[in-house]
């Protein structure tokens, strides 16, 4: 990512919102900074898409919404505050859904990429689990059939790693499984 904001200038969340509404390239907010975000390879788009169409389906009739790569989500810790896009979120809460982003996603996937892997996996990692309404953050690997899920439970955070074969990604808290198959469909491995 390389940085939007010019001569050290804070830039509020008011401002930033308002820029990315104007603005052709998509930027991610870390507490008065802005950076551009990268473009995606195939076989990330095409993860991201089949996982949105599975849980899209799913949720149709229901209160929770599923949203894909242009809705941001709206992380804040005290007086700091963090927008990402995240590339696969789900919310069931109508009252935490803006315009422009979320508020209280329950559900939160990143397809790990080259370019973003770090980041998804330390900084935004962090960052989310600071959502008190996020119950499952799942990194999805984009160059081979690796999944990693993170869940809220009463004692703090759990950690499970998908292996290779067979294995389903649970989500119970829209009552749905989704076979790595459907996730890993059209890529080469």
């Amino acid at each position: 990512m390389s940085q939007l904001s010019q001569n050290d200038r804070w830039v509020s969340p008011e401002e930033y919102l308002a820029m990315e509404l104007q603005s052709d390239v998509r930027h991610e907010y870390f507490a008065g900074d802005i950076y551009a975000m990268a473009g995606a390879s195939l076989e990330h788009n095409l993860i991201c898409g089949d996982i949105f169409t599975a849980i899209n389906v799913h949720l149709r009739n229901g209160k929770c919404v599923a949203f894909m790569n242009d809705m941001k989500v709206h992380v804040r810790r005290g007086r700091e505050e963090w927008f990402y896009y995240p590339d696969v979120m789900v919310n069931c809460d109508p009252a935490g859904q803006q315009p422009y982003f979320c508020d209280t996603p329950s559900i939160i996937f990143e397809v790990l990429s080259p370019n973003t892997g770090l980041t998804d996996t330390r900084e935004k990692r962090l960052a989310y689990e600071m959502i008190p309404t996020l119950n499952t953050y799942i990194l999805v690997a984009q160059d081979r059939r690796l999944v990693t899920i993170h869940r809220r439970e009463p004692e703090g955070w759990s950690t499970e790693v998908l292996p290779r074969d067979g294995n389903l990604v649970r989500l119970p808290e829209i009552e749905f499984s989704l076979p790595l198959e459907e996730v890993y469909a059209r890529t080469p491995f």
